[in-house]
């Protein structure tokens, strides 16, 4: 079945006005959190297979969110798809005026593979809440989760209501040329202007959460051991790989050893002397990836770490010297486990 056939069967179930109804949406949200629950063991093989994630990381990164996010929805799907009273303008004096929830469509939502799950899901259960149709078009690099949720989908919802498309860019190209009523995209600043442009050609509405730069500040008056365990656990979790992670320190210059220094006793504390070996510490999604992390090594001067393995794809905790923003680990969103630390 092409795209355009996929979308317009979706249209025609909507149009139908089964969405609209609020015990139906909460039906197909709880029936949808059973197959989950019966899904979890093979859940965290897939995420074992694209990231390396151990199950404790999967759990509390992945499942727990979307499970989460499912429960909050059932318990207040009813409620939220209520009409709201709100005041009246005095210019449209004596009315009653009311806020009244209407869904969009027929929604696309195009997911990346960071985390592959939870990034594709927990938007998923925001749209079938609110009564659209979804399309879902997962990462085709991480293809065992992709795959999977093919299947958790078509058990869950019929397909004219729910549905996965698996593939490459082309596939994506293929959905984008189609006029949407609503698009969800999480990935790269670079393909979401893509994205922004074919939407734009039909004024879809959109949400765009895109890459970023976040720096992590650290003056003098900090506990340094304590910095050093935060840091630590918000770049590394995922192997880097989260768009919230930390991507560079700025650190005073008179604490900047130090914190090295509690840095990398924290590594070793989380992952071991050899990172590569534990349990706990994930892999780079895809080689493209890994080569463009490993460029980045290469082209730097160490603090710590800068093991890399290219038939696992693992890359060590890595800790960078680096002495001005010019730096081309400062261009752009590193989205890995290398850590520059400027000193100001």
């Amino acid at each position: 079945m092409t795209a355009l056939e996929i979308q317009q069967k979706q249209r025609e179930f909507f149009a139908s006005q089964t969405t609209k109804n609020p015990s139906f949406r909460k039906n197909s949200l709880k029936r949808f959190q059973n197959v989950l629950i019966r899904k979890e063991n093979d859940i965290n093989a897939a995420l074992a297979a694209d990231l390396g994630k151990s199950t404790f990381e999967a759990f509390l990164t992945e499942y727990f969110v979307v499970m989460k996010e499912l429960r909050t929805m059932i318990k207040n799907l009813e409620q939220w798809s209520q009409p709201r009273r709100i005041s009246a303008s005095v210019f449209n004096f004596p009315s009653k005026d009311y806020l009244i929830p209407e869904p969009f469509g027929c929604a696309l939502q195009i997911s990346p593979w960071n985390y592959p799950f939870q990034l594709s899901l927990a938007t998923l259960i925001g749209a079938v809440a609110a009564g659209n149709t979804v399309v879902l078009k997962p990462s085709e690099h991480a293809p065992k989760t992709a795959a999977l949720l093919a299947d958790i989908i078509a058990e869950a919802f019929p397909p004219e209501h729910v549905t996965v498309v698996n593939g490459d860019a082309k596939i994506a190209q293929e959905l984008l040329a189609l006029r949407w009523d609503h698009i969800i995209f999480t990935g790269s600043t670079h393909i979401g202007k893509i994205v922004a442009k074919a939407a734009a050609e039909h004024l879809t509405p959109t949400i765009l959460e895109l890459g970023g730069k976040n720096p992590c500040i650290v003056d003098a008056s900090a506990p340094i051991a304590l910095s050093a365990k935060r840091i630590v656990w918000g770049k590394y979790v995922n192997c880097g790989q989260t768009c919230i992670a930390p991507d560079y320190l700025l650190v005073d210059r008179k604490i900047k050893d130090d914190l090295i220094a509690a840095m990398v006793k924290e590594i070793k504390l989380a992952y071991g002397e050899d990172a590569e070996t534990s349990e706990s510490y994930g892999r780079i999604a895809h080689q493209k990836h890994f080569d463009r992390l490993v460029q980045m090594i290469e082209s730097s001067t160490l603090a710590h770490g800068g093991k890399h393995n290219a038939d696992t794809r693992f890359i060590e905790p890595t800790l960078l010297e680096v002495n001005d923003t010019a730096h081309p680990t400062m261009a752009d969103e590193i989205f890995g486990p290398i850590l520059p630390v400027l000193a100001y």
